[in-house]
């Protein structure tokens, strides 16, 4: 279970310092990917759910085994967001440093999805 605990509290912390600062940096963002968002409140809902996302990894990191259901949750919340980054990659509409920032939650999903098999279920079958 110390796998999964450090699985989370990792991607947890990572995920909050890497998502913070981008409530500060639509301008700059706009600036070195254009064309500008032009759509902020998209921008800002994304951050903020994936942000709140990582305050979950947190909450699993703290209780794996009560927790370990939410796990493939975990799993579908990095697999998802590569399902649609990756195509756009092939079709040359996202390269450099978003495609290669964004591919790190490759390693997080599997990572989840290790953690999810090594952690036992809890004793009463379910989170309490």
């Amino acid at each position: 279970m110390t796998f999964a605990k450090w699985a989370f509290r990792v991607a947890g912390i990572y995920g909050v310092l890497t998502l913070a600062p981008m409530y500060f940096a639509e301008g700059a963002i706009s600036t070195m990917t254009p064309p500008a968002i032009t759509h902020p409140e998209y921008f800002y809902g994304w951050i903020s759910a994936a942000l709140v996302f990582q305050f979950l990894f947190l909450l699993i990191s703290a209780d794996p085994r009560r927790y370990r259901p939410v796990m493939i949750v975990a799993v579908l919340e990095k697999v998802t967001w590569l399902a649609g980054l990756w195509p756009l990659a092939m079709m040359g509409r996202v390269r450099g440093s978003p495609l290669v920032i964004g591919s790190v939650d490759a390693l997080w999903a599997v990572l989840f999805a290790v953690s999810w098999l090594r952690t036992a279920p809890p004793r009463d079958g379910g989170a309490g």
